[in-house]
Protein backbone atom coordinates (compact mmCIF):
# COMPACT_ATOMS: atom_id res chain seq x y z
CA UNK A 1 0.00 0.00 0.00
CA UNK A 2 1.29 3.49 -0.85
CA UNK A 3 2.10 6.07 1.80
CA UNK A 4 -0.82 8.41 2.53
CA UNK A 5 -0.28 12.15 2.96
CA UNK A 6 -1.46 12.33 6.55
CA UNK A 7 -2.71 10.32 9.52
CA UNK A 8 -3.75 10.96 13.09
CA UNK A 9 -1.52 8.16 14.38
CA UNK A 10 1.68 7.06 12.65
CA UNK A 11 3.23 3.91 14.11
CA UNK A 12 6.85 2.99 13.40
CA UNK A 13 7.25 -0.78 13.32
CA UNK A 14 5.04 -3.67 12.22
CA UNK A 15 6.10 -5.96 15.05
CA UNK A 16 4.26 -6.92 18.19
CA UNK A 17 4.15 -3.44 19.75
CA UNK A 18 3.16 -1.58 16.59
CA UNK A 19 0.48 -4.08 15.66
CA UNK A 20 -0.98 -4.39 19.17
CA UNK A 21 -1.14 -0.60 19.60
CA UNK A 22 -2.90 -0.23 16.26
CA UNK A 23 -5.29 -3.08 17.12
CA UNK A 24 -6.48 -1.55 20.37
CA UNK A 25 -6.63 1.98 18.94
CA UNK A 26 -8.78 0.79 16.06
CA UNK A 27 -11.00 -1.24 18.37
CA UNK A 28 -11.60 1.71 20.70
CA UNK A 29 -12.32 4.14 17.88
CA UNK A 30 -14.71 1.63 16.33
CA UNK A 31 -16.44 1.10 19.68
CA UNK A 32 -17.00 4.86 19.83
CA UNK A 33 -18.66 4.71 16.42
CA UNK A 34 -15.81 6.59 14.76
CA UNK A 35 -14.44 5.51 11.40
CA UNK A 36 -10.82 4.56 10.93
CA UNK A 37 -10.51 6.02 7.41
CA UNK A 38 -6.71 6.16 7.25
CA UNK A 39 -6.38 7.60 10.74
CA UNK A 40 -3.93 4.87 11.82
CA UNK A 41 -0.91 4.10 9.64
CA UNK A 42 1.82 1.55 10.42
CA UNK A 43 5.14 1.98 8.59
CA UNK A 44 7.84 -0.69 8.36
CA UNK A 45 10.98 -0.87 6.23
CA UNK A 46 10.64 -4.63 5.69
CA UNK A 47 8.50 -6.32 3.06
CA UNK A 48 6.38 -8.22 5.59
CA UNK A 49 5.02 -7.86 9.10
CA UNK A 50 7.10 -9.15 12.04
CA UNK A 51 10.27 -9.21 9.95
CA UNK A 52 12.57 -8.16 12.80
CA UNK A 53 12.86 -9.23 16.42
CA UNK A 54 9.21 -10.31 16.65
CA UNK A 55 9.58 -12.78 13.79
CA UNK A 56 12.50 -14.65 15.39
CA UNK A 57 11.35 -14.49 19.01
CA UNK A 58 11.21 -17.81 20.83
CA UNK A 59 7.65 -16.90 21.82
CA UNK A 60 7.76 -17.67 25.56
CA UNK A 61 4.94 -16.08 27.57
CA UNK A 62 5.70 -15.98 31.29
CA UNK A 63 5.17 -14.02 34.49
CA UNK A 64 8.35 -15.14 36.21
CA UNK A 65 9.57 -11.73 37.34
CA UNK A 66 11.18 -10.65 40.59
CA UNK A 67 10.03 -7.07 39.88
CA UNK A 68 6.44 -6.35 41.05
CA UNK A 69 5.79 -3.88 38.23
CA UNK A 70 6.83 -6.40 35.58
CA UNK A 71 4.74 -9.08 37.25
CA UNK A 72 1.59 -6.94 37.08
CA UNK A 73 2.31 -5.90 33.51
CA UNK A 74 2.79 -9.51 32.46
CA UNK A 75 -0.39 -10.68 34.20
CA UNK A 76 -2.22 -8.17 32.01
CA UNK A 77 -0.38 -9.37 28.89
CA UNK A 78 -1.16 -13.03 29.62
CA UNK A 79 -4.85 -12.12 29.79
CA UNK A 80 -4.56 -10.64 26.28
CA UNK A 81 -2.90 -13.80 24.95
CA UNK A 82 -5.69 -15.83 26.55
CA UNK A 83 -8.40 -13.65 24.98
CA UNK A 84 -8.01 -15.32 21.56
CA UNK A 85 -5.56 -18.26 21.72
CA UNK A 86 -6.50 -19.53 18.27
CA UNK A 87 -5.80 -16.24 16.49
CA UNK A 88 -2.61 -15.73 18.50
CA UNK A 89 -1.40 -19.33 18.03
CA UNK A 90 -1.03 -19.41 21.81
CA UNK A 91 -0.29 -22.59 23.75
CA UNK A 92 -1.29 -22.23 27.41
CA UNK A 93 0.88 -25.04 28.77
CA UNK A 94 2.40 -23.05 31.65
CA UNK A 95 5.92 -22.11 32.69
CA UNK A 96 8.39 -23.46 35.26
CA UNK A 97 11.27 -21.70 37.03
CA UNK A 98 13.57 -24.43 38.37
CA UNK A 99 16.30 -23.01 40.60
CA UNK A 100 19.23 -23.60 42.90
CA UNK A 101 19.50 -22.48 46.54
CA UNK A 102 20.92 -19.07 45.66
CA UNK A 103 17.60 -18.15 44.05
CA UNK A 104 15.21 -19.84 46.46
CA UNK A 105 14.25 -16.72 48.43
CA UNK A 106 13.75 -14.69 45.25
CA UNK A 107 11.51 -17.33 43.72
CA UNK A 108 9.53 -17.75 46.94
CA UNK A 109 8.88 -14.01 46.89
CA UNK A 110 7.72 -14.20 43.27
CA UNK A 111 5.24 -16.92 44.22
CA UNK A 112 3.92 -14.96 47.20
CA UNK A 113 3.39 -11.85 45.10
CA UNK A 114 1.86 -13.80 42.23
CA UNK A 115 -0.70 -15.14 44.72
CA UNK A 116 -1.41 -11.58 45.89
CA UNK A 117 -2.47 -10.55 42.36
CA UNK A 118 -4.39 -13.76 41.69
CA UNK A 119 -1.87 -15.29 39.29
CA UNK A 120 -1.98 -19.06 39.84
CA UNK A 121 1.30 -20.81 40.61
CA UNK A 122 2.60 -23.67 42.74
CA UNK A 123 5.83 -23.37 44.73
CA UNK A 124 7.87 -26.41 45.72
CA UNK A 125 10.93 -26.03 47.91
CA UNK A 126 13.55 -28.39 49.27
CA UNK A 127 15.95 -30.50 47.21
CA UNK A 128 14.14 -33.83 47.65
CA UNK A 129 10.71 -32.25 47.19
CA UNK A 130 11.84 -30.46 44.03
CA UNK A 131 13.37 -33.63 42.59
CA UNK A 132 10.20 -35.61 43.30
CA UNK A 133 8.06 -32.92 41.65
CA UNK A 134 10.20 -32.98 38.53
CA UNK A 135 10.36 -36.79 38.39
CA UNK A 136 6.57 -36.87 38.46
CA UNK A 137 6.72 -34.91 35.20
CA UNK A 138 9.86 -36.43 33.62
CA UNK A 139 11.08 -39.85 34.68
CA UNK A 140 14.59 -39.07 33.37
CA UNK A 141 15.02 -35.80 35.32
CA UNK A 142 18.58 -35.65 36.69
CA UNK A 143 19.49 -31.99 37.33
CA UNK A 144 21.57 -31.50 40.47
CA UNK A 145 21.35 -28.86 43.20
CA UNK A 146 17.75 -27.80 42.52
CA UNK A 147 16.03 -26.62 45.70
CA UNK A 148 12.92 -24.84 44.40
CA UNK A 149 10.39 -25.11 41.58
CA UNK A 150 7.89 -22.39 40.69
CA UNK A 151 5.22 -23.80 38.40
CA UNK A 152 3.14 -21.05 36.80
CA UNK A 153 -0.12 -22.54 35.55
CA UNK A 154 -0.95 -19.70 33.08
CA UNK A 155 1.54 -18.72 30.39
CA UNK A 156 3.28 -20.93 27.86
CA UNK A 157 4.34 -19.89 24.37
CA UNK A 158 3.02 -18.61 21.06
CA UNK A 159 4.25 -19.43 17.57
CA UNK A 160 5.96 -16.18 16.66
CA UNK A 161 5.02 -15.51 13.02
CA UNK A 162 1.63 -17.26 13.15
CA UNK A 163 0.67 -15.18 16.16
CA UNK A 164 1.53 -11.97 14.32
CA UNK A 165 -0.37 -13.11 11.25
CA UNK A 166 -3.42 -13.47 13.48
CA UNK A 167 -2.84 -10.06 15.05
CA UNK A 168 -2.25 -8.37 11.68
CA UNK A 169 -5.53 -9.83 10.38
CA UNK A 170 -7.34 -8.16 13.30
CA UNK A 171 -5.57 -4.89 12.45
CA UNK A 172 -6.33 -5.02 8.74
CA UNK A 173 -9.95 -6.10 9.29
CA UNK A 174 -10.44 -2.97 11.40
CA UNK A 175 -9.21 -0.76 8.56
CA UNK A 176 -5.69 0.11 9.70
CA UNK A 177 -3.30 1.07 6.90
CA UNK A 178 -0.03 -0.91 6.81
CA UNK A 179 2.73 0.46 4.58
CA UNK A 180 5.71 -1.88 4.03
CA UNK A 181 9.02 -1.47 2.18
CA UNK A 182 9.17 2.07 3.51
CA UNK A 183 12.02 3.34 5.69
CA UNK A 184 11.60 6.25 8.08
CA UNK A 185 14.49 8.68 7.56
CA UNK A 186 13.65 11.58 9.88
CA UNK A 187 11.02 13.84 11.39
CA UNK A 188 9.75 17.37 10.99
CA UNK A 189 9.13 19.23 14.24
CA UNK A 190 7.81 22.54 15.50
CA UNK A 191 7.23 24.43 18.73
CA UNK A 192 9.26 24.70 21.92
CA UNK A 193 8.54 21.06 22.77
CA UNK A 194 9.70 19.90 19.32
CA UNK A 195 6.45 18.08 18.60
CA UNK A 196 6.67 15.84 15.54
CA UNK A 197 4.43 17.17 12.78
CA UNK A 198 5.52 14.90 9.95
CA UNK A 199 7.42 11.67 9.30
CA UNK A 200 9.90 11.63 6.43
CA UNK A 201 10.44 8.35 4.60
CA UNK A 202 12.20 7.15 1.49
CA UNK A 203 8.76 7.08 -0.19
CA UNK A 204 7.65 10.57 0.82
CA UNK A 205 6.36 12.51 3.82
CA UNK A 206 3.29 11.84 5.97
CA UNK A 207 1.83 14.51 8.28
CA UNK A 208 0.82 13.23 11.71
CA UNK A 209 -0.72 14.24 15.03
CA UNK A 210 0.90 11.44 17.04
CA UNK A 211 3.96 9.27 16.51
CA UNK A 212 4.28 5.87 18.20
CA UNK A 213 7.65 4.09 18.05
CA UNK A 214 7.55 0.32 18.55
CA UNK A 215 10.75 -0.59 16.75
CA UNK A 216 12.38 -3.21 18.98
CA UNK A 217 16.20 -3.14 18.73
CA UNK A 218 16.06 -0.18 16.32
CA UNK A 219 14.68 2.08 19.07
CA UNK A 220 18.08 3.75 19.52
CA UNK A 221 17.96 5.12 15.97
CA UNK A 222 14.55 6.70 16.50
CA UNK A 223 15.63 8.00 19.90
CA UNK A 224 18.57 9.76 18.24
CA UNK A 225 16.48 11.11 15.35
CA UNK A 226 14.03 12.63 17.83
CA UNK A 227 16.94 14.32 19.61
CA UNK A 228 16.77 12.52 22.95
CA UNK A 229 19.95 12.06 25.05
CA UNK A 230 22.36 9.23 24.29
CA UNK A 231 23.69 9.46 27.86
CA UNK A 232 21.73 10.11 31.03
CA UNK A 233 21.97 10.64 34.78
CA UNK A 234 20.99 7.64 36.86
CA UNK A 235 20.40 7.29 40.59
CA UNK A 236 20.92 3.69 41.70
CA UNK A 237 18.98 1.77 44.34
CA UNK A 238 21.46 2.97 46.98
CA UNK A 239 20.73 6.60 46.13
CA UNK A 240 24.08 7.22 44.44
CA UNK A 241 23.93 9.46 41.36
CA UNK A 242 25.85 8.37 38.25
CA UNK A 243 26.47 10.62 35.25
CA UNK A 244 27.12 9.91 31.56
CA UNK A 245 25.43 6.52 31.60
CA UNK A 246 24.79 5.11 28.12
CA UNK A 247 21.08 5.01 27.43
CA UNK A 248 21.33 1.88 25.28
CA UNK A 249 23.28 -1.36 25.54
CA UNK A 250 23.20 -4.25 23.10
CA UNK A 251 23.20 -7.94 24.00
CA UNK A 252 23.35 -10.90 21.64
CA UNK A 253 20.59 -13.34 22.55
CA UNK A 254 21.75 -16.91 22.20
CA UNK A 255 19.16 -19.41 21.03
CA UNK A 256 19.07 -22.55 18.96
CA UNK A 257 17.18 -25.73 18.12
CA UNK A 258 17.84 -29.39 18.80
CA UNK A 259 16.54 -30.81 15.54
CA UNK A 260 14.73 -33.89 16.83
CA UNK A 261 11.00 -34.70 16.98
CA UNK A 262 9.42 -32.14 19.36
CA UNK A 263 7.48 -34.95 21.04
CA UNK A 264 10.82 -36.20 22.38
CA UNK A 265 10.14 -33.78 25.23
CA UNK A 266 6.75 -34.73 26.59
CA UNK A 267 5.73 -35.47 30.16
CA UNK A 268 5.37 -38.97 31.62
CA UNK A 269 1.72 -39.00 30.58
CA UNK A 270 2.50 -37.90 27.01
CA UNK A 271 1.43 -34.26 27.33
CA UNK A 272 3.20 -31.09 26.17
CA UNK A 273 5.19 -29.83 29.17
CA UNK A 274 5.36 -26.28 30.46
CA UNK A 275 8.14 -24.08 29.14
CA UNK A 276 11.14 -25.01 31.30
CA UNK A 277 13.68 -22.54 32.70
CA UNK A 278 16.56 -23.84 34.82
CA UNK A 279 18.98 -21.60 36.77
CA UNK A 280 21.65 -23.40 38.76
CA UNK A 281 25.19 -23.21 40.10
CA UNK A 282 25.80 -26.94 39.70
CA UNK A 283 28.94 -27.67 37.64
CA UNK A 284 28.10 -28.16 33.97
CA UNK A 285 30.01 -30.83 32.05
CA UNK A 286 30.17 -31.32 28.30
CA UNK A 287 27.92 -33.95 26.77
CA UNK A 288 30.60 -34.32 24.07
CA UNK A 289 33.76 -35.11 26.04
CA UNK A 290 32.90 -34.73 29.72
CA UNK A 291 35.06 -31.65 30.22
CA UNK A 292 33.99 -28.89 32.60
CA UNK A 293 32.11 -26.11 30.79
CA UNK A 294 31.48 -23.92 33.84
CA UNK A 295 31.32 -24.04 37.60
CA UNK A 296 29.61 -20.62 37.75
CA UNK A 297 25.89 -19.80 37.77
CA UNK A 298 24.24 -20.69 34.46
CA UNK A 299 20.74 -20.86 33.06
CA UNK A 300 18.81 -22.22 30.09
CA UNK A 301 15.22 -22.27 28.85
CA UNK A 302 13.67 -24.76 26.46
CA UNK A 303 10.44 -26.18 25.09
CA UNK A 304 9.20 -28.58 22.40
CA UNK A 305 8.18 -26.39 19.48
CA UNK A 306 6.55 -27.72 16.32
CA UNK A 307 6.98 -24.32 14.64
CA UNK A 308 10.76 -24.51 15.05
CA UNK A 309 10.76 -28.26 14.36
CA UNK A 310 12.47 -29.50 17.50
CA UNK A 311 13.46 -28.54 21.01
CA UNK A 312 13.95 -24.76 20.96
CA UNK A 313 15.46 -22.52 23.61
CA UNK A 314 18.43 -20.51 24.71
CA UNK A 315 20.80 -19.36 27.43
CA UNK A 316 22.13 -16.12 28.90
CA UNK A 317 23.09 -13.44 26.34
CA UNK A 318 26.45 -11.79 25.91
CA UNK A 319 27.21 -8.09 25.41
CA UNK A 320 27.86 -6.54 22.00
CA UNK A 321 30.15 -3.51 21.91
CA UNK A 322 28.31 -1.05 19.67
CA UNK A 323 29.15 2.68 19.96
CA UNK A 324 26.11 4.55 21.25
CA UNK A 325 26.33 7.50 18.87
CA UNK A 326 27.12 5.47 15.78
CA UNK A 327 24.45 4.94 13.13
CA UNK A 328 22.81 1.66 14.09
CA UNK A 329 23.45 -1.46 12.15
CA UNK A 330 20.51 -3.60 11.12
CA UNK A 331 20.53 -6.30 13.84
CA UNK A 332 19.01 -8.79 11.39
CA UNK A 333 20.62 -7.69 8.12
CA UNK A 334 23.71 -8.80 6.19
CA UNK A 335 26.04 -6.44 8.05
CA UNK A 336 25.26 -8.12 11.38
CA UNK A 337 26.70 -11.54 10.54
CA UNK A 338 29.44 -11.07 13.12
CA UNK A 339 26.77 -10.96 15.83
CA UNK A 340 26.00 -14.66 16.01
CA UNK A 341 25.76 -17.02 18.94
CA UNK A 342 29.16 -17.59 20.51
CA UNK A 343 31.03 -20.67 19.36
CA UNK A 344 30.61 -22.19 22.81
CA UNK A 345 26.82 -21.80 22.96
CA UNK A 346 25.70 -24.97 21.12
CA UNK A 347 27.79 -27.30 23.30
CA UNK A 348 26.84 -25.40 26.46
CA UNK A 349 23.10 -25.46 25.70
CA UNK A 350 22.90 -29.10 24.58
CA UNK A 351 25.06 -30.14 27.55
CA UNK A 352 22.70 -28.24 29.84
CA UNK A 353 19.75 -30.11 28.34
CA UNK A 354 21.58 -33.37 29.05
CA UNK A 355 22.33 -32.15 32.58
CA UNK A 356 18.57 -31.89 33.11
CA UNK A 357 17.27 -34.92 31.16
CA UNK A 358 18.98 -38.22 30.40
CA UNK A 359 17.12 -38.33 27.05
CA UNK A 360 19.35 -35.53 25.70
CA UNK A 361 22.68 -37.20 26.39
CA UNK A 362 24.76 -37.54 23.21
CA UNK A 363 22.44 -35.24 21.22
CA UNK A 364 25.09 -32.74 20.13
CA UNK A 365 25.00 -33.85 16.45
CA UNK A 366 21.33 -32.79 16.28
CA UNK A 367 21.99 -29.15 17.17
CA UNK A 368 20.75 -26.76 14.47
CA UNK A 369 21.33 -23.00 14.38
CA UNK A 370 17.94 -21.45 13.67
CA UNK A 371 17.17 -17.73 13.08
CA UNK A 372 16.17 -17.10 16.67
CA UNK A 373 17.26 -14.67 19.35
CA UNK A 374 19.07 -11.84 17.56
CA UNK A 375 20.34 -8.63 19.11
CA UNK A 376 18.45 -6.99 21.96
CA UNK A 377 18.60 -3.29 22.80
CA UNK A 378 18.58 -2.80 26.58
CA UNK A 379 17.96 0.26 28.76
CA UNK A 380 20.35 1.12 31.65
CA UNK A 381 18.41 -1.07 34.14
CA UNK A 382 17.38 -3.70 31.54
CA UNK A 383 13.66 -2.93 31.87
CA UNK A 384 11.28 -1.20 29.45
CA UNK A 385 10.84 2.52 28.96
CA UNK A 386 7.29 3.35 27.90
CA UNK A 387 6.71 7.08 27.86
CA UNK A 388 5.73 10.16 25.85
CA UNK A 389 8.37 12.65 24.72
CA UNK A 390 8.23 15.97 22.86
CA UNK A 391 4.47 16.23 23.52
CA UNK A 392 3.29 13.70 20.95
CA UNK A 393 5.94 10.97 20.57
CA UNK A 394 5.22 7.73 22.44
CA UNK A 395 8.13 5.32 22.64
CA UNK A 396 7.85 1.64 23.53
CA UNK A 397 11.42 0.61 24.32
CA UNK A 398 10.87 -2.97 25.44
CA UNK A 399 14.47 -3.73 26.54
CA UNK A 400 13.99 -7.15 24.97
CA UNK A 401 11.03 -8.16 27.11
CA UNK A 402 8.99 -7.52 23.97
CA UNK A 403 7.24 -10.53 22.50
CA UNK A 404 5.57 -11.74 25.65
CA UNK A 405 4.22 -8.24 26.39
CA UNK A 406 1.28 -8.32 23.98
CA UNK A 407 -0.71 -6.16 26.40
CA UNK A 408 1.66 -3.17 26.32
CA UNK A 409 0.37 -1.87 22.99
CA UNK A 410 -3.17 -2.10 24.31
CA UNK A 411 -2.24 0.02 27.34
CA UNK A 412 -0.41 2.55 25.16
CA UNK A 413 -3.50 2.85 22.97
CA UNK A 414 -5.63 3.66 26.02
CA UNK A 415 -3.16 6.40 27.00
CA UNK A 416 -3.22 7.84 23.50
CA UNK A 417 -6.98 8.18 23.94
CA UNK A 418 -6.51 10.10 27.19
CA UNK A 419 -6.69 7.39 29.84
CA UNK A 420 -3.53 7.14 31.95
CA UNK A 421 -2.55 3.56 32.73
CA UNK A 422 -1.28 2.74 36.21
CA UNK A 423 0.53 -0.37 34.95
CA UNK A 424 2.80 1.80 32.81
CA UNK A 425 3.78 4.31 35.49
CA UNK A 426 6.83 2.33 36.78
CA UNK A 427 8.28 2.36 33.26
CA UNK A 428 8.58 6.10 32.71
CA UNK A 429 11.93 7.57 31.64
CA UNK A 430 12.05 9.76 34.77
CA UNK A 431 12.75 6.72 36.97
CA UNK A 432 16.44 6.79 36.12
CA UNK A 433 17.05 10.26 37.53
CA UNK A 434 14.61 9.73 40.42
CA UNK A 435 16.23 6.46 41.51
CA UNK A 436 13.02 4.48 41.03
CA UNK A 437 14.76 1.54 39.43
CA UNK A 438 13.39 -2.00 39.45
CA UNK A 439 14.87 -4.41 42.02
CA UNK A 440 17.48 -6.93 40.87
CA UNK A 441 17.26 -10.68 41.46
CA UNK A 442 19.98 -13.32 41.69
CA UNK A 443 19.17 -14.69 38.25
CA UNK A 444 22.03 -14.95 35.71
CA UNK A 445 19.76 -13.20 33.19
CA UNK A 446 19.85 -9.39 32.86
CA UNK A 447 16.07 -9.14 32.50
CA UNK A 448 14.84 -11.28 35.42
Amino acid sequence: MSLPNQAEYVIAGAGIHGLSTAWRLAERLTEKGEGIDGRIVIIDKADRIAAGATGIACGVVRNNYFQPAMRKLMAHSVSIWESDPEAFSYHANGYMQISCEKMRDDVRQIHTEQAAIGYESVFIEGEEESREYMLNLFDDWQAEGITSVLHEKPGGYANNVKAMEGLSKKVLDLGVTVVLNTEITGFETEGSGQSVTAVNTDKGTIQCDNLIVGAGPWVRDFWNMIGLPSQIELKDLNGELHENIDMWRFWQLEEGVLEIPPETLTTNDGKIPPVLHVDTDAPLYSTVDGSLITDQMWGIYYKPDWGFGGIQGGASPYTVDTPVNEVAIDPYGPESKEFTASKDFPEMWVSALAHCHKRFEGMMPHYHKEPSGGIGCFTPDSFPVIDTFNNNVTIIADSNHGYKMLGVGCLVAEELLGEKQELLEPFRFSRFKEGKLHPVSNSPYPWS
